[in-house]
């Protein structure tokens, strides 16, 4: 590896510290406060009165971000997990050696302080530092201040350099940290019991989407990673447990967007004895509760657009929202071929696979769904392209709803199909569409259908996509935004 200039003076550095018996990558510190709790704590006083007030000393480490000053005292700023605070550091208070360290010291370099708290002249909160210990010297120099990491795809690859450099950027995670505790919270309170299921699937399932492929080596058999976690947990209701959910790592081996990324987070639910309302009641109650929690209001801004959450949110049926838009009314009994020719007409592809319901499905995504700015529950989807769920009274719909917001989709829930025969004989049409061509349909799960032949109770099911969420209260627009470690194309 080619070191810069900057990187062997670094080295050398570090070389130097060890030939004073201090070792370059330190040892533990033992911290009394971080910087927002001596902000909370001290900057109400003035300058005179922290001089006058009696202080136990505190104890902070962080990472230098700024060092100024020349001679025998100097100023920095040390960034710990909640921000920044100045140091004040002066060679006598600390000793020369201690100082000959921290003369040395470069941006980037990890050091832990003890000292007693001051105020500037300009009334700037400072720790008066007393102690002075190098922790751990960083061989490489953070970006410049003022540019920092420009290229987006760097900011990415390097999240570690990305999070010391840009405040906004921790805070974004925090909040998703914040996000992801409050779903918990809201849905543990409710009594639903958390639960883990398995990551590798023998048989694929739960949703349709194209899966990642692996092989189990002293099983001899493949393995697909998850793509949904919905079979497993409904095997759950089957098994006497009322309420259940998992925020589950997803996988689908489809492609990278701002808007997709291969490994994804999911929450998904089932309640037994519940139903497509139920399940639209508990979406709307939960996302409502966990937006006033973060963000303190439930009326925000996302990418220029003002949503409000407050109020009922609106419910359509997915016939009457495409009429609405186009004039075509779907409830009228059509044929394959009528619906063909409407498609035609109206530019919208086709595969050798659809169905009506599958170009009913084409016509909403066509001409609806970019027209969802409001919170709005859309209901009635065709039973071709909801193979879990229970059909509704007129059977070629079901009781199942997406959420859309701002024109994206982050909800999907069912009245769950708890027939045996008949989740068979959907499953059977998934693998006729296999056939035709569709890379995404799903298999015959023949344990799946077993567990049901036990009996489960009619039941609501959910699943909500967590990152989609997350960007929405952080105003993000890109997924990558939100996820600490997007997969990226190799350099």
């Amino acid at each position: 590896m080619k070191r810069s200039e900057q990187e062997l003076v670094r080295i050398e550095k570090a070389n130097e510290l060890t030939n004073k018996g201090i070792d370059p990558f330190g040892q533990a510190f033992s911290i009394t406060h971080f910087s927002t709790q001596l902000k909370d704590a001290f900057d109400q006083y003035t300058k005179q009165e922290l001089e006058e007030l009696t202080q136990e000393p505190v104890r902070v480490a962080g990472r230098l971000r700024t060092i100024r000053g020349k001679g025998k005292a100097g100023f920095a700023h040390l960034q710990d997990r909640d921000g920044q605070i100045q140091l004040y550091v002066r060679q006598d208070e600390i000793g020369e050696a201690a100082f000959d360290v921290w003369d040395a010291a470069d941006l980037g370099d990890i050091v832990g302080v003890t000292g007693i708290m001051m105020k500037t002249n300009m009334g700037e909160l400072t720790i008066h530092v007393k102690e002075y210990t190098h922790l751990t010297k960083a061989i490489r120099p953070l970006p410049e201040k003022f540019h920092g990491l420009v290229d987006i795809e760097e900011r990415y690859r390097r999240r570690y350099v990305d999070l010391v450099m840009n405040d906004d950027v921790r805070d974004t995670f925090k909040k998703r940290s914040q996000i992801i505790q409050s779903i918990r919270t809201y849905l543990t309170n409710l009594d639903y019991l958390e639960v883990d299921t398995p990551v590798l699937h023998p048989v694929l399932g739960g949703a349709s989407a194209r899966p990642f492929t692996t092989h189990h080596n002293q099983l001899d058999m493949p393995f697909y990673l998850r793509i949904a976690v919905e079979l497993y947990l409904k095997r759950l209701i089957v098994g006497g447990l009322h309420g259940v959910f998992e925020i589950a790592r997803t996988f689908r081996n489809e492609g990278v967007s701002y808007k997709h990324n291969p490994e994804f987070t999911m929450l998904e639910l089932y309640l037994a004895y519940s139903d497509l309302t139920g399940m639209m009641e508990l979406t709307e109650a939960l996302l409502k509760s966990v937006t006033q929690e973060v963000l303190g209001t439930l009326e925000f801004d996302y990418q220029g657009q003002t949503i409000r959450f407050a109020g009922p949110w609106a419910s359509v049926h997915m016939v009457d929202a495409i009429r609405a838009k186009t004039g075509i009314n779907f409830f009228d009994t059509i044929s394959l071929d009528q619906a063909k020719a409407l498609a035609e007409k109206h530019e919208i592809p086709l595969q050798p696979h659809y169905q009506v319901g599958h170009i009913i499905n084409e016509f909403f995504e066509t001409f609806v769904e970019e027209t969802l700015i409001q919170p709005t529950f859309i209901y009635g989807h065709p039973v071709e392209i909801s193979p879990l769920a229970k059909k509704s009274s007129d059977p070629r719909f079901t009781e199942r709803f997406e959420l859309f917001i701002g024109t994206r989709e982050y909800a999907n829930a069912f009245s769950e199909l708890n027939d045996p025969i008949e989740q068979r004989a959907r499953f059977e049409s998934q693998l006729q569409e296999k056939e035709l061509g569709n890379a995404e349909a799903t298999e015959l799960d023949i344990d799946y259908i077993e567990a049901l032949e036990y009996g489960m109770p009619p039941t609501g099911g959910l699943g909500i996509g967590i990152d989609r969420f997350v960007m929405l209260l952080t105003n993000q627009a890109s997924i990558r935004d939100i996820l600490l470690f997007p997969h990226m194309k190799k350099r």
